[in-house]
């Protein structure tokens, strides 16, 4: 890898007339965040301009969004995302969702961290302001990063949790919300996941069931993000990207967040899950949903 030759790569592509984009993303693709990083400050020692700034004049659309998302060290990516999320009229409930739900503890202490330093305010005083109710709670608990990362299972409080989750929700006339905040936003995964088993033994049904049924909307949406992310992360992101390509129009902000956010970290899971899940590859999916450049690129990211 050299960072030189790859800025020099870019630079070509986007000079004179016209724009050669299956340069830029055949540069861009095979190259991993950090040493696109290199890139970027090469870039800009040795040529004296800035390749973002660059490339911002040179794309559009969906497909620039892409590629500056690749551009994007991976914690200011979420930030962004979780800015963009909340600015402007309307909040876009699903992306904080994702991004909190599935982020550890180590990623959300750097992304608010980030966000503070970036937006002089913390992440947390934006959900309080966009949000309300039950669901700002779950999301400012999560926002905390304050899970249990142990892998220790005590059988009787796994027990415990479980006849409580039973006796917020379906065992009692209105739901303690509460209860389910607490006990899904704190406990490990693996303490979690005999939660779960032990909670079907006791209602005769599976606790996602027992979510929709009792609850409603964006509180509904995160506790779901928060079971599906403790089983199998792979699977939620799969779910994630099927919804946002099936029917009618794409849901580009999900689809793009995804594919950017995960090329690197599970990709490879994700697909295997997709298939699984809904017997049509993420690659097929993607070249029927989406087309140009947009779609060149993010078949480079889904591999395969």
């Amino acid at each position: 890898f050299s960072a030189e030759q790859e800025a020099h790569a870019l630079r070509k592509a986007m000079k004179g007339f016209g724009t050669d984009e299956d340069a830029i993303i055949e540069v861009l693709t095979k190259l991993n965040v950090s040493q696109r990083q290199q890139v970027l400050i090469t870039y800009k020692s040795s040529i004296g301009r800035d390749l973002i700034d660059d490339l911002k004049s040179e794309l559009s659309g969906n497909f620039e969004r892409v590629i500056i998302g690749m551009m994007t060290p991976t914690t200011m990516y979420d930030v962004h995302e979780l800015r963009r999320a909340m600015k402007g009229a309307g909040t876009d409930e699903g992306c904080l969702i994702e991004i909190l739900a599935s982020r550890t503890n180590e990623e959300i202490r750097r992304i608010n961290e980030n966000y503070k330093l970036q937006y002089g305010r913390t992440l947390e005083e934006d959900i309080v302001s966009e949000t309300s109710s039950m669901f700002q709670r779950v999301l400012v608990s999560l926002a905390t990063g304050n899970r249990d990362e142990g892998t220790y299972v005590d059988g009787a409080l796994a027990q415990q949790d479980a006849q409580c989750l039973y006796e917020a929700g379906e065992k009692k006339w209105g739901t303690d919300e509460a209860q389910f905040m607490t006990i899904l936003c704190t406990r490990n995964r693996f303490h979690l996941l005999r939660v779960f088993d032990a909670y079907r033994e006791i209602a005769n049904k599976d606790i996602t069931e027992s979510i929709k049924s009792e609850m409603s909307g964006d509180l509904e949406d995160a506790l779901l993000a928060v079971v599906k992310c403790m089983r199998n992360k792979p699977a939620y992101f799969a779910e994630r990207l099927y919804k946002s390509m099936k029917g009618l129009g794409t849901d580009d902000n999900t689809l793009i967040r995804v594919m950017v956010s995960r090329c690197e970290i599970d990709m490879l899971e994700i697909r295997r899950e997709f298939l699984t899940m809904y017997g049509k590859s993420l690659y097929s999916f993607i070249q029927g949903d989406c087309s140009g450049d947009y779609r060149k690129v993010l078949l480079r990211l889904c591999g395969g």
